[in-house]
């Protein structure tokens, strides 16, 4: 089970490079562009660029959580409140994704719109469901697991 852990922990990490890298050099962009493609909400740039730098810190949190589950597994701790805990964590770090991202949808569809990118707002769209989906998942895992360790210390008593 370990080189299977590893290789999640790896994946995890190579995750998180590219958004760190765009996190320092694609954001203040994208964000200095809606100022340019709309001067009359330009006001609203940094509190668009806080947001989205809100959200990566979420996913951060994320992978970080994910980290720990799987160092849960290694040490053989997986059924253990610890590892709901993660989920939890997890699924409230998702949830946050797409809030923030539904807040900030209607400044993704005026950057579109003016510049005629109708991607945009599809990218915006996948990462809200995506993030929706993946709070859902992690609810049922939380659930799940804890139903198990529920079986297990009742086993635990009865023997």
């Amino acid at each position: 089970m370990k080189r299977e852990t590893l290789f999640l922990k790896v994946v995890v990490f190579l995750m998180g490079l590219p958004v760190l890298a765009l996190s320092i050099f694609v954001l203040p962009e994208i964000a200095e562009f809606f100022a340019e493609l709309n001067p009359t909400l330009d006001f609203l740039q940094y509190p668009f660029l806080i947001g989205l730098y809100v959200t990566v810190i979420a996913f951060f949190a994320a992978l970080y959580q994910t980290l720990r589950l799987l160092s849960y597994i290694d040490k053989n701790e997986a059924f253990s409140d610890l590892s709901v805990m993660a989920l939890k964590n997890i699924k409230y770090c998702a949830i946050t994704i797409s809030a923030l991202f539904v807040v900030f949808m209607p400044l993704i569809y005026l950057m579109a719109e003016v510049d005629d990118a109708p991607g945009m707002i599809l990218i915006g769209m996948v990462i809200i469901f995506g993030s929706v989906v993946i709070a859902v998942f992690a609810a049922v895992l939380q659930k799940l697991l804890k139903n198990a360790i529920d079986i297990k210390s009742e086993n635990d008593l009865t023997v």
